[in-house]
């Protein structure tokens, strides 16, 4: 299951965020989201875990937590919806 996380510090790294998830179960992927044209972060993260059930474990335990000063948005992220040249509107 696919997991959008927001709210993030911009100095907030992948590891940090796979050892929050990963006291809910399997990690198979974090993807920080960085802007294009100058690489830095966005503030918003996507963690991918292999099975639902531990996927809502931690988004029932991270929604609202704080981590490193910030609360946290955690939820099951929604589908990428393009816009009309074709990119994602993210």
């Amino acid at each position: 299951m696919r997991i959008y996380v927001g709210n993030l510090l911009y100095e907030t790294t992948e590891q940090q965020l796979r050892e929050a998830f990963e006291q809910h179960g399997v990690v198979d992927e974090v993807s920080m989201i960085q802007d294009r044209e100058t690489g830095r972060p966005k503030g918003f993260a996507f963690v991918e875990m292999p099975t639902a059930g531990e996927a809502q474990s931690a988004i029932d335990a991270l929604n609202g937590q704080e981590v490193l000063g910030r609360s946290l948005t955690v939820n099951e992220a929604r589908p990428r919806q393009y816009r009309d040249g074709g990119r994602p509107r993210w």
